[in-house]
């Protein structure tokens, strides 16, 4: 299992971002969360396999038509207690 934080910065908020992020790491396997930064940042903390992580890293370099995505920052965490969803918060 690999968990990492993802960190999304563009035009990230306000553009159902999140409610987009939930649906491909619904697709993807992937528990989680993601919730708006106070800066207009997106983070995200995603957990699952390296191949699933892998691929949903390279979706949020894309995100939903609806944003625009202008740099995104991975940070590698310690897996923990193992999460059971992924949640919009």
């Amino acid at each position: 299992m690999r968990k990492v934080k993802i960190l999304v910065s563009g035009r990230v908020q306000g553009v159902y971002f999140r409610l987009f992020t939930q649906n491909k790491a619904k697709h993807f396997g992937i528990k989680g969360s993601a919730k708006n930064l106070a800066d207009g940042r997106v983070e995200i903390i995603a957990e699952a396999g390296s191949l699933a992580i892998e691929k949903f890293i390279k979706w949020c370099h894309k995100g939903p038509i609806t944003a625009r995505v202008d740099h995104v920052e991975i940070t590698e965490l310690e897996p923990g207690e193992l999460l059971t969803s992924f949640e919009v918060k």
